[in-house]
């Protein structure tokens, strides 16, 4: 397909959005405290995490991102979005609700190495009235877009209810729904047209044991049956990713970074590149050989990153 394609692709992003924070330093010691690392404070950067980071994604591709989350109305949501704003992702789409707070997520670096990570979260679901709410200002969103994506960290935004209305509206309105999933249970994405777990999520909702003989094989195929699904895509990190479809021979794709420094954020690439390829009207195979060139990018950096258009494009041209 043609990549130019994708400036003319809407994507709506719906999901748990976070603000990734950085503390970045170095260990010269061990603290006289407690058997751990004493990290002096060099700097700090800023990112958006989560759904945002997909969403940053869609956009570096040079699509246009819809983005719907929830944050709060504290100074972390302040910073999502003067984050979001230099990366051509609007912030109209977000919905503050009062005494929530923004879900921030700080890892402390050391040596391109993470030490730690603090989280600042609720994961308490949406009461009815912000579910409601929620629901109407989506709906003109579902028809504007060219394909969906529900980007679920169990977070709360994403309800049992909310999803199934955001995939029925988007089939009865002809739209593709892609699912990063979270949890054990999938039958609440049931109607998608894929999902993309990695190894251990799709472990975890098969019952499977991660490191059993054939494990990606078997839970490929019970999520296809299980859930009536057309597709599913579980991404194994340096060991690339499978595709399954309905009555089609499940298709490995060999990971195409040659040196990985660090996964955040790589599945959001994938389900980014992936949404905004069949968006442009990509078939899936196409699609998913996007997604696997643009994981293998933004797992040789250290960090949340995102891909860009002019990144894709040089890879390709070098496969």
């Amino acid at each position: 397909m043609k990549l130019e394609q994708f400036s003319k692709t809407k994507i709506l992003v719906i999901g748990d959005v976070m603000l990734d924070r950085y503390w970045w330093g170095d260990v010269n010691r061990i603290s006289p405290e407690a058997p751990v690392p004493v990290v002096r404070l060099g700097r700090t950067t800023l990112a958006a995490g989560g759904a945002a980071n997909v969403a940053v994604n869609v956009a570096g591709l040079g699509a246009e991102p819809y983005l719907f989350g929830i944050i709060g109305d504290d100074g972390e949501a302040t910073l999502l979005k003067k984050v979001l704003e230099p990366s051509g992702v609007s912030s109209d789409h977000l919905s503050t609700i009062a005494g929530r707070p923004t879900t921030v997520k700080t890892r402390v670096i050391a040596h391109s190495q993470q030490v730690a990570r603090i989280d600042q979260e609720t994961d308490s679901i949406l009461d009815k009235a912000s579910e409601f709410e929620a629901l109407e200002k989506l709906a003109h969103l579902i028809k504007a877009a060219d394909a969906i994506i529900l980007s679920d960290y169990a977070k709360g935004l994403l309800t049992d209810h909310l999803i199934a209305e955001v995939i029925n509206k988007a089939v009865s309105a002809g739209k593709q729904v892609l699912v990063d999933p979270k949890g054990k249970d999938y039958a609440k994405y049931r109607g998608a047209t894929i999902i993309t777990p990695n190894r251990r999520e799709a472990a975890e909702a098969c019952n499977f044991h991660e490191n059993s003989e054939d494990m990606v094989g078997a839970a490929g195929a019970k999520l296809i049956s299980d859930l009536n699904m057309n597709a599913v895509l579980i991404t194994q990190g340096e060991a690339g990713m499978t595709l399954f479809r309905r009555e089609s021979e499940p298709k490995h794709f060999s990971a195409a970074a040659r040196n990985v420094y660090d996964v955040t954020g790589a599945g959001d690439t994938v389900i980014a590149t992936l949404a905004t390829a069949l968006g442009a009207g990509a078939d899936l195979e196409t699609s998913v050989k996007l997604a696997n060139i643009a994981a293998g990018l933004v797992v040789q950096q250290v960090g949340t990153s995102s891909i860009s258009l002019t990144q894709l494009r040089q890879a390709i041209g070098n496969v």
